[in-house]
């Protein structure tokens, strides 16, 4: 199943940058992780914002439940998730 899902951080100000930096990498690790696995099929930078979307391929709402809660700054995080369906005028047949 495919879902577009919206991410904006909101790390605390208070935050100690060492701690910040630290949650970011392990962020990063994982986050590239899905990437290889499929899961995390792409990702979009949101101009101006601490935020992205990404388009997920997973195998169904607990999946991803699992995948987002799992991320490391998934505490300092808002969250949006939209399901996605195959247009039929796409061309490409990877589109699920």
């Amino acid at each position: 199943m495919l879902f577009k899902v919206e991410m904006t951080v909101n790390i605390p100000a208070s935050m100690p940058k060492a701690d910040a930096d630290a949650v970011k990498a392990k962020e990063k690790a994982y986050f590239q992780e899905l990437q290889t696995q499929g899961k995390w099929r792409h990702i979009w930078r949101v101009a101006g914002l601490y935020a992205n979307v990404s388009i997920f391929d997973v195998a169904d709402n607990t999946e991803l439940h699992d995948i987002l809660t799992a991320l490391p700054l998934y505490p300092y995080m808002d969250v949006t998730v939209t399901p996605l369906c195959r247009h039929p005028s796409s061309i490409h047949s990877d589109d699920r």
